[in-house]
């Protein structure tokens, strides 16, 4: 993933999908600026994913961290 996708927010990322697909949906745009709009949304949509897993990953994390703490009581 390139540096300038990392620097992105899931927020903003997922905000800026949302537009790319409104603006997909909404049609009027020409083939050229359709697939450019179409490799930005997959684009956002890998920045979004790298945020959730990230996030699963944590919360996997500190459930593992709390059963190991438990069992130790």
């Amino acid at each position: 993933m390139a540096e300038s996708e990392t620097a992105l927010g899931y927020e903003q990322a997922r905000d800026e999908l949302i537009e790319v697909v409104r603006k997909l949906e909404a049609g009027g745009t020409s083939l050229e600026d359709s697939l450019a709009l179409w490799e930005r949304g997959e684009e956002l949509a890998k920045v979004c994913r790298h945020w959730l897993e990230g996030a699963r990953a944590r919360l996997d994390s500190a459930l593992a961290a709390r059963e190991a703490a438990g069992g130790e009581e």
